[in-house]
């Protein structure tokens, strides 16, 4: 069998209680099963027991009831018949129970005043309702009363009664003025729960005439009104003697004097006091106390804790309130009253009682002949309520018998019951608080099944749920129900199934394979009845991609995807929220299909963003949260405390942190009598602090704000804190950078920074200016000046050392004893010349120079080295032309006594003198000395031409070197021919004597090209080479011969082939050049030992291979191209660059190169960077034709 189970509390909605549970169902008002089952009445709205009416409207007592045959009603007024007939102000609304009284035309309220009970009524028994109590509403004026101005000493305590007419219900109290302004309540002054109005303490501005009670009435909508009363407060120095011997004590509100009291409690008297609440209401418990100052006022209870969640304090603390009170609340409550001179407490002893609740109330039963049941009637309540049974309205006791009923208490047993044992049933439940009224019904019915739920219902279910099949039937006795599947199927038996008590049939995990048409059978003893249902299974809607996380700095933009997967045959909706909410509507966020995009994120957007994909079966959902980050908003309610002269405490409240912590606090400081609107810092604390202990300087007028930082950046400055003007006091320090220097040979300057004004301590910033001679027995002399950075002392010798010292102090007093400097008054030139200059020629361009020092004395200050002055001159002039010689200098720094000369030119006549010198500048020259420089190599000739072109010769022209560097001895030419596969060969070495410029080489092979190399001579060695390139030209006759053999058809042919031949050859080359290699040439170079071809060697100066190393580039006709060699030695191992850099190089202690160079110097130009290039594959060829 299927098994048999009760449906979960969550699927509860999901299908229909139906009539065959027993215990506490009602017959289903199905339209059909109503036309003709009939049902006992039921009571389905009533007035409330306790029914307020307006006497300016119609009385209108409800009573609605349902049954079948529809009931019939009755009344009964104050327990006896009420016949409505009888009076015409009283109708009943047509098929109701419901009565409505007519005292708008005539009569009065006061007359159906009264207990009023409803009765239901068909042939399966009655109905009633509850006690009804009908009252007028009351709203009462208030009685006429004198009320006297109340008269007081300010500080004293005051209540002004209210004592409202009573009214029904009772009404709502407030005070307000003539103007109907709302009088102001603090803790010092408030309403009581009574409506009066209490003054812990008065004060001069409680003063007024206009203090008012109203009382409003809600149910009549009206506001009665009390007299006003009038206060004076006087405080007791008003009060002259004259007014003093009119006034005798009584006449004032209270005799106490003005004076601070401890507390006293103005409600509830004495130290205890009783409260007793029922179950439910809202407990309400007062303590008003006086005193001065005003107390404040504290709720504990006894031996227990107040409930978190339903307590409440209302009235500045003053009323305790606690909602929903229990009989747990039950004990002894104590509120304290609290001042600077004392404390009170009072006890309240609360007491929970409780009027009639139900703990299980009857439920109608419905039952077939012979079977058997009970009602149960369950209630408790403090005192413990009493149960009573009635049988259609009529106390059970008194009611006709029924043998199949048997009462037990609370509880009604039925036995084999019968149709005539329908009736409705009255369980009473009373206690002196109030009662409880339930009616349950017992119907006997006897019926065939019937199925309620709709033939052909189509059941659609989501993949992998359960499925619940619907089966909603009736019948009495209660009918089996059995399910089958498909035309011929069996009834359902596998364990797969569930069949519940209600006749729902559950298949716990609906498949694909359970799609098809399901059949309820519903069987009783008194027939059968089926329905058809069917079943489809759909594929479950997927969020295949989830929104994710995210956080975004604001004002950026930010977007989330969600796609989802569906069954096709359901449509699907894709709704975003924000924070389970609707999105706002905002045009920053925008929904394209599966994405949503927030523009220009605000702090407001940060939250929870949910995808919901929906479909008619199911809904799936994925989250992802937005955390809007930036940087800190900034701290404020800066506040200053324990100020102190040379510290304060600051401390601030944090901003938000906008979703970043905050790491540190950053504070810093406006000096407003210094420098207003410069904000300098001071400190930095933790971001976990909110206070700083922050040291001052004295005489600063101080204001301080504060910045957060955290990963993202450091949030705007607060808002200034309040200013504090610390007190003055003498300096902290003095001056620094205290110097004393002469500007002048008679005078020393003394000077100093000044402090500012955040390091002045106070006003009247002045520094005294002490100074004295360093060797002599002289008394300090002094000088107080204001604030400025420079003393000068006038008189005093030339370079002496002092001792100076400067002092600062103000108004306050001095600073510290300062520190004390050496300085020295101003310096002279220098009195006397080096001595003794010797020259020593170290190679053609270096010379090292000696001196002796100058007595230290006749330096007159500061030495600051010796400086060589020298030049080029020519032998015997040197005199006459040193107006128009360029000189350069060289500064050697300290006590040197040589140095080193770098740079000059070879084969010259030289010139020098040596000076010292101080701070002051030079002295006198020392006599001049004279040396000369060796012969050098030369550099490499100005030019070099090709002219004059023959079919055998050549002719060179050239223009000797620019920089002989000594007398040319001889010039040397190579040259070498260079075939179409740019190989080099044997070269020629010829002498031409120093004083040609012009050479003519014969005998040269015709339509060669040829390199040449030349270079000049000196005794001292070869020069730097130029290099050029030319070309023989070819033999007319040759030609012509040419011309003729061109003719020739072989000639035709075998230049084709040699064409052929050479083409390959240059590809072949060329890969080759392109894969990196060398030129045959280098290959045979390298194979022979013939010094004549061997490459150039760094120092004689000799040839090296020739390469088109140069991008591999064609040799340009008449370039000149030395090699990186000759540049190189062409530059002088004496260069000014391996000393020092321009005026500021130096020679060290063994002569090498530290002193400065300074004059102008003409640049040599840069020669042998240009390279020769190799004859195009072209031109190669042509010279082989």
């Amino acid at each position: 069998m299927p098994k048999k189970k009760r449906l979960p509390a969550g699927r509860v909605a999901l299908i229909l209680f139906l009539c065959q549970m027993i215990s506490a169902l009602e017959v289903p008002l199905d339209p059909k099963l109503l036309e003709d089952l009939v049902q006992p009445p039921t009571i389905t709205q009533q007035s409330p027991k306790d029914y307020i009416i307006d006497p300016r409207e119609n009385i209108v007592i409800q009573c609605e009831a349902k049954g079948k045959p529809p009931p019939s009603f009755s009344w009964t007024r104050n327990g006896t018949h009420f016949d409505i007939d009888k009076d015409p102000l009283v109708t009943m609304k047509p098929g109701s129970g419901t009565l409505t009284i007519n005292i708008m035309s005539e009569g009065k309220a006061e007359t159906y005043e009264g207990v009023y009970q409803c009765t239901a009524r068909n042939e399966r028994g009655a109905a009633i309702s509850n006690n009804i109590v009908v009252r007028p509403s009351r709203s009462p004026l208030w009685t006429k009363e004198k009320l006297e101005p109340i008269t007081l000493r300010n500080g004293q305590s005051l209540v002004l009664p209210c004592r409202p007419p009573l009214g029904l219900p009772p009404p709502i109290i407030f005070w307000m003025d003539n103007s109907f302004q709302r009088l102001p309540q603090s803790e010092r002054v408030s309403q009581g729960l009574n409506g009066d109005l209490y003054f812990s303490n008065v004060l001069p501005e409680d003063t007024r005439e206009d203090y008012i009670c109203y009382a409003r009435f809600n149910h009549t909508q009206t506001i009665q009104q009390k007299q006003p009363i009038s206060v004076k407060v006087i405080s007791v120095d008003e009060l002259n003697d004259t007014i003093a011997a009119n006034l005798s004590d009584t006449e004032f509100y209270s005799a106490k004097p003005n004076r601070e009291r401890p507390p006293t409690f103005l409600t509830p008297e004495g130290n205890t006091s009783n409260k007793e609440e029922l179950r439910g209401n809202v407990l309400s418990l007062e303590c008003i106390a006086e005193g001065l100052p005003t107390p404040v006022i504290y709720w504990i209870k006894e031996d227990g804790t107040l409930p978190t969640n339903r307590t409440f304090y209302r009235n500045f603390k003053k009323t305790l309130q606690i909602i929903q009170v229990s009989e747990a609340d039950s004990g002894n409550y104590q509120c304290i009253a609290k001042n600077a001179l004392g404390a009170i407490h009072h006890t309240i002893s609360v007491t929970v009682k409780a009027a009639p609740y139900w703990i299980l109330a009857p439920q109608n039963l419905v039952l077939s002949p012979g079977e058997d049941g009970s009602l149960i009637c369950r209630a408790n309540g403090n005192p413990k309520p009493r149960i009573s049974w009635l049988s259609n309205g009529v106390p059970i006791e008194i009611a006709p018998d029924d043998p199949s009923r048997k009462i037990d208490g609370d509880t009604i047993i039925f036995s084999n019951v019968q149709e005539r044992s329908s009736a409705v049933y009255q369980c009473n439940a009373s206690n002196e608080y109030g009662y409880l009224l339930a009616n349950a019904f017992v119907n006997v019915l006897a019926e065939p099944p019937r199925i309620l739920t709709s033939a052909n219902t189509l059941y659609q279910v989501i993949a992998n749920r359960p499925a619940l099949l619907d089966c909603a039937f009736f019948g009495s006795p209660l009918p089996t129900i059995e399910w089958f599947k498909g035309a011929k199927g069996s009834a359902l038996r596998d364990d797969i199934y569930v069949l519940h008590e209600n006749g729902t049939l559950e298949i716990p995990v609906a498949q694909k394979d359970s799609t098809g048409t399901y059949t309820c059978v519903a069987r009783n003893k008194l027939g059968m009845a089926k329905n058809e249902v069917h079943l489809e299974i759909k594929d479950p809607t997927r969020i295949i991609k989830q929104p994710e996380y995210a956080v975004v700095q604001r004002g950026s933009t930010v977007s989330f995807e969600c796609k989802v997967k569906h069954d096709h045959t359901l449509t699907l909706t894709i709704t975003w929220l924000k924070d389970n909410g609707e999105l706002p509507s905002d045009g920053r966020f925008t929904v394209d299909k599966d994405h949503l995009e927030v523009a220009d994120v605000r702090d407001s957007d940060g939250g929870a963003y949910t995808c919901v994909a929906n479909t008619t079966l199911d809904m799936v959902s994925a989250s992802a949260v937005l955390s809007v980050v930036d940087v800190p908003n900034p701290p404020f309610d800066l506040e200053l405390t324990d100020q102190l002269d040379k510290s304060v405490q600051l401390s601030w409240t944090p901003g938000d942190d906008n979703n970043r912590p905050i790491t540190k606090f950053i504070i810093e400081y406006e000096d407003a009598m210094h420098e207003a609107g410069l904000w300098h810092h001071q400190t930095e604390v933790s971001g976990m602090q909110t206070t700083a202990q922050l040291k001052l300087s004295p005489y600063v007028n101080y204001s301080f704000r504060v910045m957060a930082v955290n990963s993202l950046g450091r949030s705007l400055p607060s808002e200034p804190s309040e200013q504090y003007l610390t007190k003055a006091a003498e300096p902290d320090t003095n001056p620094t950078a205290v110097e004393g220097l002469g500007s002048e040979p008679d005078n020393l300057v003394i000077t100093w920074k000044p402090l500012n004004g955040f390091e002045s301590n106070g006003p009247g910033l002045q520094y005294k200016v002490s100074w004295r001679q360093k060797d002599g027995d002289d008394e300090w002399a002094s000088v107080v000046v204001a604030n400025v950075s420079k003393y000068i002392v006038s008189g005093t010798p030339t370079f002496v050392p002092y001792l100076v010292k400067v002092q600062a102090l103000n108004d306050v007093g001095f600073a510290p004893e300062p520190a004390v400097v050496m300085g020295h008054s101003g310096e002279d030139l220098p009195m006397v010349a080096p001595g003794n200059v010797r020259v020593n020629v170290v190679n053609s361009t270096l010379a090292e120079v000696h001196w002796d020092p100058v007595p230290l004395k006749s330096i007159r200050g500061h030495l600051q080295g010796y400086r060589i002055y020298y030049w080029k001159a020519q032998e015997g002039s040197l005199k006459r032309n040193r107006r128009h010689i360029e000189k350069k200098i060289l500064t050697f720094q300290g006590s040197k006594t040589h140095g080193m000369l770098p740079g000059l030119e070879p084969f010259s006549h030289y010139a020098l003198n040596v000076r010292v010198v101080n701070g002051k500048g030079e002295g006198p020259a020392s006599p001049d000395r004279v040396f000369n420089t060796p012969e050098g190599v030369p550099s490499a000739p100005s030019s070099l031409k090709i002219i004059n072109p023959t079919l055998d010769s050549l002719t060179l022209e050239w223009d000797p070197p620019s920089r002989p560097n000594g007398i040319l001895t001889e010039y040397t030419l190579k040259y070498q021919p260079i075939n179409s596969t740019h190989e080099l060969g044997p070269l020629v070495d010829l002498k031409i004597p120093a004083n040609k410029t012009r050479w003519t080489l014969k005998n040269l092979n015709f339509s060669t090209r040829y390199k040449f190399y030349f270079y000049a001579q000196t005794a001292a060695g070869s020069g730097s080479q130029i290099t050029e390139e030319a070309v023989t030209t070819v033999d007319e006759a040759m030609a012509s011969r040419q011309v003729d053999i061109a003719t020739q058809g072989w000639f035709i042919g075998l230049m084709c082939a040699v064409a052929l031949l050479i083409l390959i050859l240059l590809i072949v080359c060329f890969i080759r050049r392109n894969k990196g290699g060398k030129y045959p040439v280098k290959e045979k170079e390298d194979a022979h030992a013939d010094p004549e071809i061997q490459p150039m060697k760094e120092d004689d100066g000799t040839f090296g291979e020739y390469s088109d190393a140069e991008d591999h580039k064609p040799l340009k006709k008449g370039s000149r191209t030395p090699s990186d060699r000759t540049v190189k030695k062409e530059d002088s191992d004496d260069s000014l660059v391996d000393y020092g850099e321009g005026v500021n190089g130096q020679f060290n202690e063994d002569g090498s190169f530290i002193g400065q160079y300074s004059g102008k110097k003409e640049k040599e130009p840069a020669e042998g960077n240009e390279s020769s290039e190799a004859p195009s594959p072209v031109n190669a060829m042509n010279s082989f034709v």
